[in-house]
């Protein structure tokens, strides 16, 4: 079923609407990225001034321009895992765009699923990415504790993580938010896997920019496949 669920997502890649949150969620991503990167920059800058006085050696001048040039060198460096619940964040946005395409192809004749205000989608957005980061950070330093397995506890948390907000927005769409989250405990490990088969390839510079579309897909998929599925009340899906 999971298995399936990621097959499906990935021969639809090439769906306008897909590529229209792909492009959305990387723009807006970049330009968050840009935005840190000048305001890291700038606040260095501010920090240590035009020129500081250093034992032995007196004012120097060229401090500041190091110490930015280093900043901007680390955020160069964290962008890929910076990017991740960034890009993720985004594209829970605009996941109503990618089910709704899922389920056009393939479970049609579903009745019209419950709309959400945008004004929504950026609340829980902005609640799922600060949650993402507090998590990550967390995951980092047991990573640095325990690090032979810092891939693993990368992998676990995140595909945990993932996994729980992508099937609950997924599932609100057909479902109400109590229902969704009681069908989610009912399934909670086969959410994690695909959580987790989601969060590994997230590692993977460029390749972790598409990963939250064929997630969203794949979650809308899982949905319509359980036992329970909203879609079986109604009208069963046709087999693929």
């Amino acid at each position: 079923m999971i298995l399936r669920a990621i097959l499906l997502s990935l021969g639809q890649i090439g769906d306008p609407r897909f590529r229209r949150v792909l492009f959305l969620g990387v723009g807006l991503t970049l330009a968050l990225l840009l935005a840190a990167y000048l305001a890291v920059f700038w606040l260095v800058g501010w920090l240590v001034g035009d020129a500081i006085s250093l034992p032995f050696l007196g004012e120097v001048s060229w401090v500041d321009d190091a110490l930015s040039w280093s900043s901007l060198l680390l955020m160069i460096v964290l962008s890929p895992f910076l990017m991740i619940p960034v890009a993720s964040a985004f594209t829970s946005i605009f996941l109503d765009d990618v089910a709704q395409a899922v389920e056009d192809r393939h479970y049609p004749g579903l009745p019209k699923a419950r709309s959400t205000s945008l004004s929504a989608g950026i609340r829980d957005s902005v609640g799922f990415l600060a949650l993402l980061i507090v998590v990550n950070i967390a995951a980092l330093i047991l990573a640095l504790i325990f690090a032979p397995f810092a891939p693993f506890i990368f992998w676990g948390v995140n595909g945990l993580m993932l996994g729980r907000e992508y099937f609950q927005l997924a599932a609100m769409r057909r479902l109400g938010r109590e229902e969704a989250r009681a069908l989610r405990r009912e399934n909670q490990i086969s959410i994690w896997i695909l959580g987790t088969l989601m969060a590994v390839p997230l590692t993977i510079p460029i390749m972790n920019l598409v990963v939250p579309i064929i997630g969203a897909a794949a979650f809308t998929h899982l949905i319509h496949r359980l036992p329970e599925a909203p879609s079986a009340r109604t009208n069963p899906y046709p087999e693929q």
